[in-house]
């Protein structure tokens, strides 16, 4: 019997900082919220299905910038310090909490838990290189690591400039495979962002799919005749996914999606703010700034409920509730396939549904065991499967060859978040500069001198 196909995208990306001048700096920890929220919780899934003989599938896009930041010793040491600081915290905490609510001692004691396995996984199990961690899953067939753009820089605004998507391009496959081992196969274009001819740049240096919003299908130069629901080839080769807008609200959408749950994690209520100042002040920006520490005692209790007023977390009940949601997806994953497999006269519908790798963890407390249930209950079903993008290219058949719309993954699917009377003063400078870097490339195509060959990298990353 056929069954359709479910696929989850994750693309993780974090601007490039680094500042190892300063022992402490406040952009650097965007990165270590990171790791500590989203990526070593999906390892932590990946380790926890794979002990109990559970089939995971999933694709994650890991930008080149956030790989040199993984990959980076001092950055790395940085971290480690950072967690070691937050396990102390949490110790105090389970001491302080003994003789407050219960329901905040109970997640104290979760936070210290939590926060030592946390240390041990990135200590003992990955050398302070996660990286390796989700090599070895991708090795292990788990794992679909797909490549992005070198920036993150939007490429329909470089149309013009081929050789800037050239760049783009090729920085991107160079770093892949450096840090991986391998030439990447797929990748995430920065926002989702296509142009029609971008598949020409994509198909040159060897990668084989990428993934577009919705938008990109619906008003492609032929009509899609599956809709979003299976992948079609462009006019180079290249395979294309499209975002089911269906999964995305279910999932995301702030007014229905199920992170807006009253039951889940209160995210602007953390103890940075709440505890005293001269007893946090050891854990937070050592100018006195108050900033988030991760461990958090609230619930969401209701959209209107104000942040002093919001009830105490609890855990076990979080999770029993992204268990429920978990069971509900499917539910309607299963339905939605039903429905188009009569439509599809038998041919297996693809349900694509992408999202910012840290919705799940950071933003959604929740959404990585959200994740891991849904995986767990998915290996029971009868009517679906879920697959890497990989998996999807080497054995699909019967594939529409058609050229996808320009189009992004922004507000109205096209380019005016990025491109709009607020900025569009910065474009002509950013062109001149392309302009410029060029000729510069060229004028010293085979420089020698180590400074100016320093200098010339530089221009480049700042641009």
């Amino acid at each position: 019997m056929p069954r359709g196909q479910m696929m989850f995208v994750l693309h993780a990306h974090l601007p490039y900082v680094h500042h190892p001048e300063y022992p402490f700096f406040l952009e650097e920890h965007w990165l270590f919220e990171a790791i500590t929220e989203t990526y070593i919780p999906l390892l932590r899934m990946f380790r926890n299905l794979e002990q109990d003989k559970v089939p995971v599938k999933l694709t994650m896009s890991i930008t080149p910038p956030l790989m040199e930041m993984l990959a980076n010793s001092n950055l790395q040491n940085k971290y480690e310090k950072h967690l070691e600081k937050l396990v102390e915290l949490a110790r105090k905490e389970v001491a302080r909490t003994a003789n407050e609510h219960p329901r905040k001692h109970k997640m104290a004691q979760y936070y210290l838990q939590h926060l030592e396995d946390t240390l041990y996984i990135f200590r003992e199990q990955y050398k302070k290189n996660i990286l390796n961690g989700f090599k070895e899953y991708m090795a292990r067939g788990y794992l679909d690591i797909i490549t992005c753009n070198a920036t993150h820089g939007y490429l329909p605004f470089m149309e013009q400039y081929p050789q800037a998507i050239r760049a783009q391009l090729e920085q991107a496959v160079k770093t892949y495979e450096r840090h991986i081992g391998v030439k990447p196969r797929g990748i995430w274009l920065a926002e989702c962002a296509y142009f029609p001819g971008l598949d020409k740049y994509l198909a040159e240096y060897g990668l084989e799919y990428f993934f577009v919003d919705s938008h990109a299908f619906w008003y492609a130069d032929e009509r899609p005749r599956y809709g979003v629901y299976r992948p079609i080839v462009t006019p180079n080769n290249v395979f294309a996914f499209a975002k089911d807008p269906e999964s995305s609200e279910q999932v995301w959408s702030a007014q229905i999606g199920y992170p807006g749950d009253s039951r889940y994690r209160e995210f602007y209520r953390d103890i940075g703010f709440d505890r005293e100042y001269e007893y946090i002040r050891p854990y937070i920006d050592p100018s006195g700034v108050r900033m988030n520490t991760g461990i958090k005692y609230h619930k969401i209790t209701s959209k209107d409920t104000p942040l002093d007023k919001k009830d105490y977390y609890d855990i076990d009940e979080a999770k029993a509730t992204a268990y429920e949601h978990a069971k509900d997806f499917l539910r309607k994953k299963e339905a939605q396939i039903d429905y188009l497999l009569n439509l599809f006269e038998g041919l297996e519908p693809i349900i694509v549904a992408p999202f910012d790798a840290e919705l799940f963890g950071h933003w959604w407390y929740e959404g990585p065991f959200f994740l891991e249930y849904f995986m767990r209950e998915a290996a029971k079903s009868q009517k679906l499967r879920v697959v890497r993008a990989c998996d999807v290219v080497d054995w699909i058949e019967k594939v529409q060859i058609l050229t996808p719309a320009a189009s992004s993954w922004g507000a109205n699917g096209y380019n005016e978040v990025w491109l709009n009377g607020t900025n569009d003063w910065i474009y002509p400078h950013l062109h001149e500069m392309v302009e410029r870097m060029t000729e510069v490339a060229k004028e010293h195509a085979d420089e020698s001198d180590p400074l100016k060959i320093c200098v010339l990298n530089q221009m480049v990353r700042e641009l």
